[in-house]
């Protein structure tokens, strides 16, 4: 009788099939190969193999014949397989493909895989395989901006250089309003949360009035200097910055990260940061929010305290902000920014290369 080679395995891949025998999120049966691997690496035979994972002898022997062959690679994927080949999706697939991505149905904005069969005179199915096989979703759609700012390469490098390498004895900060938020009211109380629906509230409401949040998030612990006003006009701009100055060190130097908002760069608001030099203004591309980090503390508050919230009063709405702001300030998290500068303007000048293909076909 042949007795099975014993298999030597390598630290990390000792880990791995570790890793997949424990079965916590590893298909059934990889976790049984894997199983197999350990148990031939600590010398047992096939048959011995076999009884104690309740499966055929012959089994045991062909994953480690695969994994003596292959290794992990050998046996984390099913082997090729038979059958019969696919020809008339072959035939039709240039033709879904073309139909999907240069045409459109003449009574929608895109097609679904019932409109698409019917046009083309096939199969629902054999659309659906072919848009997930080619990575086609003509059902989704997501909203984009190419920024048309000239200095946008020299915009994103001053503000990106801020975030990964901010300067010594200063502060960075990314400032902007959130406008108009909204004090809603809701007509009913939402209903009670239990096991199984998720949580409710009326789709009409009662409008109480707005306010402008300021809000300037400090970059390197997370704090955020924050208060609210009635208008965002160039006056209230000066007040916030003077609250920045108050709240803030004296001895170090101000980054502000803002927008191109007028009010930004109003006359008054210019000779106010030339009496205060301390203070340097550094503005984001236009059309590029996203570059701004104080807009994903926005979008926090948003979720988390004002969206579902309840204000029968502008007063009240303030004082939950104000509370928030505080709350959050007890335990500040940062936003850690990772991308760099030459990642995002090569992503940029492939979109506008896109774009301006597009409008001037």
């Amino acid at each position: 009788m042949r007795i099975a080679q014993k298999i030597e395995l390598s630290e990390s891949e000792t880990k791995t099939l570790e890793s997949w025998a424990r079965g916590r999120r590893t298909p059934f049966r990889l976790m049984n190969r894997a199983k197999i691997i350990l148990m031939a690496a600590e010398g047992r035979e096939n048959k011995a193999i076999a009884e104690l994972l309740g499966m055929g002898r012959g089994h045991v022997g062909r994953w480690r014949k695969r994994f003596a062959e292959m290794r992990l690679a050998g046996i984390e994927k099913d082997a090729p397989r038979g059958g019969r080949k696919a020809t008339k999706r072959n035939r039709v697939t240039a033709l879904i493909i073309e139909t999907t991505t240069q045409k459109k149905p003449a009574n929608a904005t895109h097609w679904s895989t019932r409109t698409l069969a019917k046009a083309l005179g096939i199969d629902k199915s054999m659309v659906q395989r072919v848009w997930h096989a080619n990575g086609l979703k003509p059902h989704l759609a997501k909203t984009f901006k190419v920024s048309r700012d000239k200095k946008f390469i020299e915009k994103v490098l001053d503000v990106v250089g801020l975030y990964l390498d901010p300067p010594e004895r200063a502060m960075v900060l990314c400032a902007d309003e959130k406008t108009s938020v909204q004090a809603l009211d809701r007509t009913q109380p939402g209903l009670p949360l239990k096991k199984g629906p998720c949580g409710t509230m009326t789709h009409d409401y009662k409008r109480n009035g707005t306010t402008t949040l300021f809000a300037a998030l400090e970059m390197a612990e997370g704090k955020v200097i924050g208060t609210c006003m009635d208008k965002h006009r160039h006056q209230e701009w000066i007040k916030f910055l003077e609250l920045i100055d108050q709240k803030t060190p004296k001895r170090l130097d101000l980054h502000l990260i803002v927008d191109n908002y007028s009010t930004h760069k109003h006359p008054r608001v210019k000779r106010w940061l030339k009496r205060h030099p301390r203070f340097h203004q550094h503005f984001i591309p236009t059309s590029s929010s996203w570059l701004n980090m104080v807009e994903r503390w926005f979008r926090e508050i948003t979720d988390k305290r004002i969206r579902r919230g309840v204000f029968k009063s502008v007063p009240e709405l303030i004082q939950a902000i104000q509370d928030y702001i505080a709350h959050h300030n007890t335990d500040p998290k940062p936003f850690i920014w990772t991308a760099k500068a030459e990642d995002i303007i090569e992503k940029y000048r492939r979109a506008k290369t896109v774009l301006d293909n597009v409008q001037t076909a």
